[in-house]
């Protein structure tokens, strides 16, 4: 149709979250390292010259786990409890038109020995792993920081930061270089805000295994690793 244009992923991530459960609930919380793969027609490195002077970059992503289940005028945002309903716009929920993701990352290197061509590695991305990126644009301070902006219901304090507890015995099930990463997504509570059962143990992908935890009273304590 006329004023059609179709997106082609340019990249897709490399992440240690396997599926959507526990992923960060926005860029810059956790400071796990993963890698943006460019695809074969974009493997150039032309296109990144003078990008390792910047330090952070903007991601334009794809929700793809949820490009299937349309869109909604109105949401449950996690910080209200998931009782009080928001319009689409006025959250990042990932149920949008387009489904479409924004995410600001650290830029914390650059691979030029991959044999699918230059790789970026970067912090703090809350991509599942596998997620196509569709732009990558330099943040830039001067114009993109604005400290006096207002974010209503979305300010900072809500977080909940969970003491994690992870037995010797059980972080050996995972590559050292892993464990920050691990424990830095946990202390997030990756639980729903309406979620508090003691006696309930939740799972969530990550690094190819199935992490396995209860949450009570502020403690998060992983039982098992599969």
């Amino acid at each position: 149709m006329p004023g059609e244009y179709r997106l082609e992923p340019i990249a897709r991530i490399k992440s240690d979250f396997g599926g959507k459960f526990g992923i960060p609930r926005q860029s810059g919380l956790c400071e796990l390292l993963a890698e943006i793969v460019f695809e074969p027609p974009f493997r150039s490195p032309e296109a990144l010259r003078g990008l390792e002077e910047f330090s952070h970059l903007w991601l334009i992503w794809q929700f793809s786990e949820n490009v299937e289940s349309g869109w909604t005028p109105t949401v449950r945002p996690p910080r209200l409890g998931g009782n009080r309903r928001m319009g689409v716009f006025a959250t990042r929920s990932p149920y949008r038109p387009n489904a479409l993701g924004l995410s600001c990352v650290e830029l914390a290197g650059l691979r030029q020995d991959s044999p699918e061509g230059p790789r970026l590695v970067v912090r703090g991305a809350d991509l599942m792993d596998g997620t196509p990126i569709f732009d990558i644009k330099p943040y830039i301070p001067y114009s993109d920081s604005k400290p006096e902006a207002k974010s209503a219901f979305a300010g900072a304090g809500w977080e909940r930061r969970l003491r994690v507890e992870l037995p010797e015995a059980l972080a050996r099930l995972l590559p050292e270089e892993k464990l920050p990463g691990l424990v830095s997504a946990l202390e997030q509570d990756p639980r729903p805000a309406y979620q508090d059962e003691p006696e309930r143990v939740y799972g969530m992908s990550f690094a190819g295994r199935d992490v396995r935890f209860t949450v009570a009273s502020g403690v998060l304590r992983v039982v098992e690793i599969v």
